[in-house]
């Protein structure tokens, strides 16, 4: 799968759309409001060759990564963070954070990604159609409603993977059912049978693929409406062709307890939160996992040979879309992506009510990152910014 006449908005080349309001990665996760490890500041350092853990960090070169590491660890300020990098392979972790070290080691714990989950569900998309399962050119109201009448210029499952279903970033009532419980569990609150009757009510402003507006609303209903259309639930279906190909043992979609689920925190770094709860909006932003899984996921898509997911990972790093001023804004149907003096930047980040995520790599450099930490975003949040700068400097 190259992504040649493919249902994609502009195949190879990527389509010309209107962008809407979004910061990459980050539009539309969780409302904020209605609108052992060592000690704190310490930080902890381990290489892995391989899969052997435990050895320490050799020469220069190793010795500044951990200090840039040890540096961003500092500017991110939450009680928990965790920066693992992959260079070729060769991976590095560094943990620390403001809170005192959990009873288990911050590298072991799985972490909320929030909407750092739909590359997952691109990816999934993206082995479906190249299995042969589906186009990408289904229309989704058939598929929830097998007996609607068929519209004129059906909204498609490539329309809502690229965020240009011309749906909003949620449903118009969530807000209002979201209300009773807006700081402790907003999501549970909007089932999956709301999400797909909040779609199948809506009636697009504009012409499906026409522009582009981040959201949460459409890429649930993509998880719902591929379910439909398979006879298979999206979490089994997540397993079956993402997780167990890729070995993803440390991720899944529930918390357990604090002995494998890390704790998540409010604004202040110090009030603890519940774990997050996705609702009807799953393939939104329900999964959680370990460091070593995310740099697992990352390290396929920078190098895709022999993975049974090998044409697919290549298929998500194609360009389907580009918006704004210049076209400065690329998307595939998984990833944002950026240039480099040196290649593309491909990147996803996401935040849930107590933790933030950012996931990314570079094909030039043979370089992944997972950034993770245990505080909710807030106005002039260093944390997105940080991992950024971590990997656009590779």
């Amino acid at each position: 799968m190259t992504g040649r006449g493919l249902p994609w908005p502009g195949g190879d080349g990527g389509a010309d759309v209107r962008g809407g309001v979004g910061a990459a990665g980050s539009a539309g996760d969780p409302p904020a409001e209605p609108t052992g490890d060592p000690p704190a500041g310490a930080g902890d350092r381990f290489r892995l060759r391989g899969a052997v853990a435990g050895d320490e960090p050799v020469g220069p070169q190793d010795d500044a990564l951990v200090e840039r590491l040890r540096r961003a660890v500092d500017a991110v300020e939450a009680p928990d963070v965790v920066l693992a990098v992959s260079r070729s392979g060769r991976r590095t972790l560094y943990c620390g954070g403001t809170a005192a070290p959990p009873r288990v080691p911050r590298r072991e714990l799985r972490y909320e990604i929030g909407s750092a989950s739909k590359a997952f569900t691109g990816l999934l998309l993206a082995q479906l159609i190249q299995r042969g399962v589906l186009t990408g050119g289904e229309p989704v109201a058939a598929c929830l409603d097998p007996g609607r009448r068929r519209e004129r210029d059906p909204v498609t499952f490539a329309h809502l993977v690229t965020h240009t279903a011309g749906l909003p970033a949620l449903p118009a009532d969530f807000y209002r059912r979201a209300l009773p419980a807006w700081r402790t569990n907003p999501y549970g609150r909007y089932p999956a049978e709301r999400v797909t009757d909040a779609f199948l009510r809506h009636r697009p402003r504009h012409r499906p693929g026409s522009r582009w507006q981040y959201s949460n609303f459409g890429v649930a209903v993509l998880g719902h409406a591929v379910a439909a259309a398979t006879g298979t639930a999206w979490e089994d279906l997540l397993g079956a062709h993402v997780l167990r190909p890729l070995g993803l043992n440390g991720t899944a979609l529930k918390a357990q307890d604090a002995g494998t689920d890390a704790v998540g925190h409010g604004k202040d770094g110090r009030t603890p939160t519940l774990f997050f709860d996705a609702g009807g909006f799953q393939a939104a932003g329900a999964l959680r996992a370990t460091p070593h899984d995310l740099l697992t996921f990352l390290e396929a898509h920078l190098d895709p040979a022999g993975s049974p997911l090998a044409d697919a990972l290549r298929a998500v790093r194609v360009p389907v879309l580009r918006r704004g001023r210049d076209h400065r804004h690329v998307h595939t149907v998984a990833w944002f992506r950026h240039p480099t003096d040196g290649g593309p930047l491909y990147f996803h980040s996401g935040a849930t009510l107590g933790q933030q995520a950012f996931l990314g790599f570079r094909p030039d450099t043979g370089t992944a990152l997972v950034a993770l930490c245990t505080r909710r975003f807030r106005a002039r949040d260093r944390f997105v910014a940080t991992a950024y700068g971590l990997l656009a400097e590779e």
